[in-house]
């Protein structure tokens, strides 16, 4: 099992704590695991990236020059990533921010309107775990349970009271991806 994942956005749209999560939920599950974030001084608004690759096997670079999958969150990462995808890779696209009208050289496309979704339950700031949701419905090595496991994990108790709405938007992004998979 092997799987090489690049995602990006811009800084303050969690692409950070995106990857955390598939990190931190790929090691519970037992597997190897690595995390490498990018992002550009200026944190929010500025660009932000980072590459997983989650394993059966040992990891020996923790860079991506090929992707499995990409979850993108913006245009500009969009245009800049969208060549990375593996011809038998998945891009997943936040639609709500991206001109899908261009899809990637090679791969399958899945657009999907995180953001839109995000909104229309409260809060634009889980647009990430909409995309997190779809993500693992599409790509379910991970169980669901070690995906709400991280979760819990990396709020911790002093944001225990996002852990709902997160919950619904990972449930959201999972309902849509099945729907129109």
């Amino acid at each position: 099992m092997l799987e090489r994942v690049i995602l990006a956005g811009s800084g303050g749209q969690g692409v950070m704590l995106l990857g955390k999560l598939l990190a931190m939920a790929g090691m519970n599950s037992g597997l190897e695991v690595t995390y490498l974030p990018c992002y550009g001084t200026e944190v929010r608004g500025g660009t932000a990236n980072c590459n997983v690759i989650i394993s059966s096997e040992e990891i020996y670079s923790p860079v991506v020059e090929e992707a499995d999958s990409l979850i993108i969150m913006n245009q500009p990462s969009f245009d800049r990533f969208k060549p990375l995808l593996h011809s038998g890779g998945v891009l997943f696209a936040n639609s709500s921010l991206i001109d899908d009208s261009s899809p990637p050289p090679a791969g399958k496309f899945f657009s999907i309107p995180a953001t839109d979704m995000a909104q229309e339950i409260g809060s634009r700031v889980v647009a990430n775990i909409v995309m997190l949701g779809a993500y693992n419905e599409l790509k379910p090595f991970l169980s669901k349970d070690e995906i709400v496991k991280a979760l819990t994990e990396a709020l911790g108790e002093k944001k225990v009271s996002l852990l709902d709405i997160n919950k619904e938007a990972l449930e959201r992004g999972r309902k849509f991806a099945h729907a129109h998979s």
